[in-house]
């Protein structure tokens, strides 16, 4: 391969683009790696992709494009969002990478209210994520599942779906996420807790501060023209008030029902029952029907 070289770019068998080479080099991965992860480490997972997986030299050039990648599930352009949301309305926009559950959908609805008179951007990322985590074709699933038995009641939410695969890089892929909304019409975003967060594969210690990417993420918030929107974790307190934040329950005293995501993913596998408090039977109900080809290998 040299500089003038033209290659073929695949996708699924298909043909997606022709990359002209014009600089062709052999990277420091350990430079990158803590530029980019904050850390050089390979108990970092995708620190270990980058280094241990991934080719030894880049090309850059122009690109040419000759079709869109074909997903199995809707892609709509930045574009093609934007034209589905209301004129003169700011936009919330929320990224995750798991099914939403009931205190998800009780963050949203809490979001979508503070940012008076707004529209609620559900926009999940549905590439691979960790092992462990649900398979993204499952998840729109779910999404779309979820999306059709609460129109009715949230006309102000809407929903769309991203080609792309987190890559656990915590502060600075928070900034990606903002730059990536913004694209699509978002004039906020929500930062939870740990967001783009990973743990060590030795020791299980994590690589990022609980709250790093909502600092990072206000830090340049005016100067991407996206305001950071974020709440603490909703917790359960029982059926006449139901979720409250976490704050708020120790505050009042209350008792927080629990369930974790490993007794969650037992119950699932189990056949055991998962309280509604907890999550959708819609979503429950799909997940089961998946069984062991939900979760990502």
């Amino acid at each position: 391969l040299k500089s003038g070289d033209k290659l073929l770019l695949r996708w699924a068998g298909e043909d997606v683009a022709v990359l002209e080479a014009s600089s062709i080099w052999k990277p420091n991965k350990v430079v990158e790696a803590k530029e980019v992860y904050g850390t050089s480490s390979l108990e970092h997972p995708t620190v270990y992709s980058l280094i241990a997986e991934q080719g030894s030299f880049y090309v850059g050039g122009r690109l040419h494009g000759l079709s869109s990648p074909k997903f199995k599930y809707l892609v709509q352009t930045p574009a093609e969002v934007r034209k589905t949301l209301p004129e003169g309305k700011d936009v919330v926009a929320f990224q995750n990478r798991n099914p939403i559950h009931r205190a998800h959908f009780e963050l949203l609805k809490c979001a979508q209210r503070d940012v008076a008179d707004s529209t609620l951007l559900v926009h999940p990322t549905c590439g691979p994520t960790q092992p462990g985590d649900i398979d993204g074709i499952v998840r729109i699933d779910t999404y779309e599942a979820l999306r059709k038995e609460t129109e009715q009641e949230y006309p102000m939410f809407r929903w769309a779906y991203l080609p792309y695969s987190m890559k656990m890089a915590g502060p600075r892929e928070a900034i990606q996420h903002m730059i990536i909304r913004k694209n699509f019409g978002a004039t906020h975003f929500i930062i939870g807790r740990d967001m783009a967060g990973t743990k060590s594969t030795i020791t299980g210690d994590d690589f990022y501060g609980a709250y790093d990417a909502q600092e990072t993420g206000k830090k340049h918030s005016a100067e991407l023209g996206v305001t950071v929107t974020h709440y603490e974790n909703m917790v359960y307190v029982g059926p006449e008030e139901g979720y409250v934040q976490e704050s708020e329950a120790k505050k009042q005293g209350k008792k927080v029902a629990k369930l974790s995501g490993t007794e969650f993913r037992r119950r699932l596998r189990g056949g055991e029952e998962i309280p509604e408090w907890f999550a959708f039977k819609s979503v429950v109900d799909i997940l089961r029907k998946a069984g062991d080809k939900a979760f990502c290998a």
